[in-house]
């Protein structure tokens, strides 16, 4: 009994900050679960019960700099490759044997969200990657900060099927990144 006092004490003040900024979703009636992942999606926070494709964002309902909740239309175009690094699309095609390592990566922030669970929340695009198959943006924690639209050089440990319980896990996850911001 004291276990499940304890585990629902840590919890719970996660949950109440969820309910009280969620912004609720517009429901879509296709075929893919997890829809509202598509590109330009409005709502590109994850829903509960089960993990995400491709690695998106944490904790519903946490707003992202500027109020905004979902990636906004950044222009990726022209996004060089970082030296000795990968693109966002190769991360996620060679996420196995990436899993555990240290990965860099240069993109522009599409999306930030500042201290959920005592970190910052990126989300980074170069181009790369493909939309509809989700493989086009990356989340990164981070204890440094960007403003959306800013190129950034993000050096991290790549983690794969990450859960921070609550329903909210991630396919592909770089954690605990330097951020450069270019």
């Amino acid at each position: 009994m004291k276990r499940i006092l304890a585990l629902l004490t840590a919890l719970l003040p996660l949950l109440v900050l969820a309910a009280c900024n969620r912004e609720q979703p517009t429901r879509q009636t296709t075929s893919t679960r997890n829809s509202e992942f598509a590109d330009n999606s409005d709502d590109a926070m994850p829903t509960k019960g089960g993990a995400l494709p491709s690695g998106h964002p944490p904790m519903s309902g946490h707003g992202s700099t500027g109020g905004k909740s979902a990636p906004v239309n950044v222009d990726v175009s022209g996004v060089k490759k970082a030296d000795g690094g990968k693109n966002v699309g190769e991360i996620f095609a060679g996420k196995a044997d990436l899993s555990g390592k240290k990965v860099t990566v240069r993109g522009k922030v599409v999306k930030f969200n500042s201290q959920i669970l005592g970190k910052n929340w990126l989300h980074v695009r170069d181009g790369s990657g493909d939309a509809a198959a989700r493989t086009n943006d990356l989340t990164v924690t981070t204890d440094g900060t960007a403003k959306v639209g800013d190129t950034v050089l993000v050096t991290g440990e790549l983690h794969l099927n990450k859960d921070f319980g609550a329903g909210y896990s991630y396919d592909v996850i770089v954690e605990d990144a330097k951020v450069v911001v270019e």
